[in-house]
């Protein structure tokens, strides 16, 4: 005979796996009395769990959705189905929040079987997917492992291969991950240089990646990091950057320029300041006029220059 614990897991999985059952067949397959069946369904009431029943010697019980999420019982298939599930969610855009499906997979990872776990292991290194027009793609073990190092507080060396191809090591206090419309990034505090940084996952070495240090990572003051992915992303490649002035609320400067490609801040309800960075004055107006909205140009007075001489020219060339 079965715990009582045991037994309750036992007869929601039951439960969980087809429509309805009568008594009798819950009893027979549980191995107990029709009484302690149901015994055990007022039980799993009291626990939240919405158990429907019908009279007769032909009703039976049916588990419903209830009013709030109770313990999910899940077999080893199902388990691993779950997980590769939330990984691909996690790699794309399907459910609108892969930040979402990342945390459910962190959290599913943790409480997995190790041999659950070692499987999806394998299923990991056995998938290779197609890089996306947009940016490469990222295996989510190393997005878990990223997870893990912001949640667990602990400062570590990363292996990381710079901009210019060159490999590095940084002892970094682990921070945030954010995900932009093309790539993962890494969003840690560079302990050496005391500075807030963004590392691009796909340039995390595949091999050493993270290495604890045992030290705690220090959080003091740290920055928003969604905002400091956009900054970087924006302007950090290009050698000039200028600053103008949108006459639309944020919600809708945002659809005009992206957030990878400019940085936003409110100039008041009606308003919007963007930085945005190109390769010269010239490739800015260039830009600017594409947009195809009003603005205006507050800085620097080569791009202002710039902009009126190609507005001009375009006058010119419609007279």
């Amino acid at each position: 005979m079965i715990g009582s614990s045991a037994r309750l897991l036992r007869l929601l999985s039951l439960l969980s796996s087809r429509p309805s059952w009568t008594c009798a067949e819950l009893a027979e397959r549980i191995q107990v009395t029709d009484r302690t069946v149901r015994r055990d369904i007022s039980r799993l009431r009291e626990l939240g769990y919405s158990v429907d029943s019908e009279p007769g010697p032909w009703g039976g019980y049916r588990l419903r959705a209830g009013t709030r999420v109770p313990p999910l019982i899940l077999d080893d298939e199902e388990a691993l189905a779950v997980a590769v599930g939330l990984r691909e969610a996690a790699q794309g855009d399907a459910l609108g929040s892969d930040q979402a499906a990342l945390s459910a997979l962190l959290k599913l990872r943790q409480v997995l079987p190790g041999r659950i776990a070692e499987r999806l292991g394998a299923l990991d290194d056995a998938f290779v997917s197609l890089p996306a027009a947009d940016g490469p793609r990222i295996r989510t073990g190393l997005l878990l492992e990223l997870a893990l190092a912001c949640r667990a507080g602990e400062r570590a060396r990363l292996s990381y291969v710079d901009a210019e191809g060159r490999p590095t090591l940084r002892d970094v206090d682990p921070y945030r991950l954010v995900r932009t419309n093309r790539r993962w990034y890494f969003v840690a505090r560079d302990v050496a240089r005391d500075q807030w940084r963004t590392f691009r996952a796909d340039r995390i070495d595949r091999i050493d990646r993270l290495q604890p240090t045992g030290r705690p990572a220090h959080l003091t003051d740290p920055p928003d990091a969604a905002w400091l992915v956009s900054r970087n992303t924006a302007n950090g490649p290009y050698p000039l950057s200028a600053t103008v002035r949108l006459p639309l609320p944020m919600e809708a400067a945002l659809r005009v320029v992206p957030a990878t490609v400019g940085t936003h801040r409110p100039d008041g309800p009606e308003a919007t300041l963007v930085d945005i960075g190109g390769p010269d004055p010239d490739g800015l107006a260039r830009y600017l006029l594409g947009l195809g909205t009003p603005l205006r140009v507050l800085a620097p007075d080569s791009v202002r220059q710039a902009l009126l001489r190609r507005t001009r020219e375009l006058l010119e060339a419609h007279e």
